[in-house]
């Protein structure tokens, strides 16, 4: 099995995860999608110093992961190669903000070291709540929950293909490398010289593929409506749930909870 044979199987394997069925699962996916984007708002919210206000917000989604049933490391195994990203995205503030903000004992913590672990727990941390949207939603029933929020068609359209051309475009690539494996033996990678006409062929063969199926949607009965996909109404359970949320993040954003507990057991 190469790469791409393991990416589709990760990719796959989140509408395993999607179908699931947990207290978490079984909710309205747009309370779902709204929850998710009151956490990630809180979350980016916070002041770029501000990393013991921050650090409690870690305790939602864990909450919410053990009751999906869904291991938090999943998560992170899935999205290995999204995280160093995410990391790097605060590596240069220690060389441009060298001002001491912090005395722990003889180690002096610069405004650069104290917002990049910042930015680094807010991407770790949105990471979290977009992963589990989607691990308990499915692309479908989230595009569902977009359209009954009134977004427009072809911005949902535009989404839900791109999902899935990602499996088309990953399926294309697996077959092309197993092809130029049996073709060059012995060679590790493609050769420089061939990467014009391999992505050349790539960009050809996953076009036609997309139009297949696009086409294959439209005989099914797509008309940018996603009546498949099983939405229910917003029920009593689902408002607590959102109403829960924003208490939680309105609590952890305002209530300084680690400062709290630092008094309490130091």
């Amino acid at each position: 099995m190469n790469r791409m044979d393991a990416a589709l199987r990760d990719l796959a394997g989140m509408d395993d995860l999607a179908a699931l069925s947990s207290g978490i699962h079984d909710l309205h996916p747009g309370v779902k999608l709204l929850a998710a984007i009151i956490y990630i708002a809180t979350v980016a919210s916070f002041g770029k110093y501000d990393l013991s206000g921050l650090l409690p917000m870690v305790l939602w989604p864990v909450l919410l992961y053990q009751l999906s049933g869904i291991p938090v490391s999943l998560c992170f195994r899935r999205l290995r190669y999204v995280l160093p990203l995410v990391l790097a995205v605060g590596i240069w503030s220690p060389f441009l903000d060298r001002q001491p903000v912090l005395q722990i004992g003889t180690v002096t913590v610069t405004g650069g070291v104290l917002s990049m672990c910042t930015l680094m727990l807010k991407g770790v941390l949105c990471l979290l709540a977009s992963f589990l949207l989607m691990a308990t939603t499915g692309i479908d029933r989230l595009c569902a929950a977009l359209r009954a929020m009134h977004v427009p068609e072809y911005a949902v359209t535009l989404l839900l293909l791109t999902y899935r051309y990602i499996a088309v475009m990953l399926r294309e690539v697996s077959v092309m490398t197993d092809a130029y494996s049996l073709r060059a033996p012995g060679e590790k990678g493609i050769r420089f010289r061939a990467w014009g006409s391999f992505l050349g062929q790539l960009l050809l063969r996953s076009m036609d593929r997309a139009q297949a199926l696009y086409d294959s949607m439209l005989l099914r009965g797509y008309r940018g409506e996603f009546y498949y996909a099983g939405t229910r109404p917003v029920q009593g359970r689902d408002l607590l749930f959102l109403a829960l949320s924003a208490a939680v993040c309105g609590f952890l954003r305002f209530v300084p909870v680690a400062q709290i507990l630092g008094r309490m057991f130091v």
